[in-house]
């Protein structure tokens, strides 16, 4: 049997924000963008890994009851969520054309273990940290 991981979900305050925030500044694509009633399904690829996708989804039904999802919503926007990682051939030079861009970094490129890394936040507040390939 095969198996695998093809889609991680990522709670967004606004799903049309989050998209431009990933489309325009990060260089994803749309994967999947489809409605059903109030429930929006929209994945998004990065062009070099077509077989996973990420989920911009909105705490709320039919998932989560709405206590529940404003309860995640708080904690997303305190940047509480675990980060995400993206790879880069330059960390700085990335760095360089993202915060020219508008995005919020919460830490400047910085040597360690061997590589250079930053950190920045989507605009729900999500972490990524993003690290410069051993290549």
């Amino acid at each position: 049997m095969n198996q695998g991981i093809e889609v991680v979900g990522l709670y967004v305050h606004d799903q049309d924000e989050a998209l431009a925030f990933y489309v325009e500044k990060l260089g994803f694509r749309v994967h999947t963008d489809v409605g059903n009633g109030d429930y929006r399904w929209l994945t998004v690829q990065h062009p070099d890994q077509p077989s996973f996708q990420l989920g911009l989804f909105t705490p709320g039904p039919p998932v989560l009851d709405a206590a529940t999802a404003q309860a995640v919503r708080a904690i997303v926007a305190k940047g509480a969520m675990p980060p995400l990682v993206l790879t880069v051939d330059d960390c700085r030079a990335a760095y360089a054309r993202l915060l020219a861009l508008g995005v919020e970094f919460t830490q400047e490129p910085v040597d360690r273990y061997g590589t250079v890394d930053a950190g920045f936040r989507d605009p729900s507040g999500n972490g990524w940290k993003m690290i410069q390939g051993r290549g």
